[in-house]
């Protein structure tokens, strides 16, 4: 009886450190899901503003591109958030449109190195909110140095958060 319950309690101990690596595993994949479908929007947003010199309003209209006669699909579908899983994007906006998109999660990344040279500035985030997946207009102009990319300074910070 007693061996039963020693080996019960070993087969407990083992499930939950594979449970712990499993989580780990999980939230690696989200990360990478994260940096694809953020990619995606990110794309799409540039090829909306090179066939149009204009961005779009609304995600829909980067599914659904109605200015030429023939609509172009910049974007498959509204993709979810893999971090959240929802399609709860945050836009970010200017006066003419949307030029980029984030996540809502204030999860903490693991990731912290080796992002596509784009992405380098994520490796500074404390958030998957700072994973700002941006298209940096011509008009933006250069970034300053430490600043997200393309992001005029007073879009720097979200409203309500102190910079980081």
């Amino acid at each position: 009886m007693l061996t039963l319950l020693i080996a019960l309690t070993l087969a407990s101990i083992a499930l939950l450190a594979g449970m712990d690596v499993w989580a780990l595993q999980r939230r690696r994949q989200q990360e990478d899901a994260l940096l694809f479908v953020g990619n995606q929007y990110r794309q799409a947003i540039e090829r909306y503003y090179l066939v149009g010199r204009s961005l779009p309003m609304s995600i829909d209209d980067l599914i659904d591109d109605k200015r030429f006669p023939v609509p172009m699909h910049h974007l498959r579908r509204a993709y979810p958030d893999p971090i959240t899983g929802r399609n709860d994007w945050e836009l970010l906006r200017d006066g003419t449109g949307i030029y980029g998109i984030h996540s809502r999660s204030d999860g903490v990344p693991i990731k912290h190195a080796n992002f596509p040279r784009r992405y380098a500035f994520f490796s500074n985030a404390q958030t998957y909110a700072d994973w700002a997946f941006i298209y940096p207009m011509p008009s933006m102009g250069r970034p300053a140095a430490g600043s997200l990319p393309g992001l005029p300074p007073r879009l720097t910070t979200k409203p309500g958060r102190s910079a980081r």
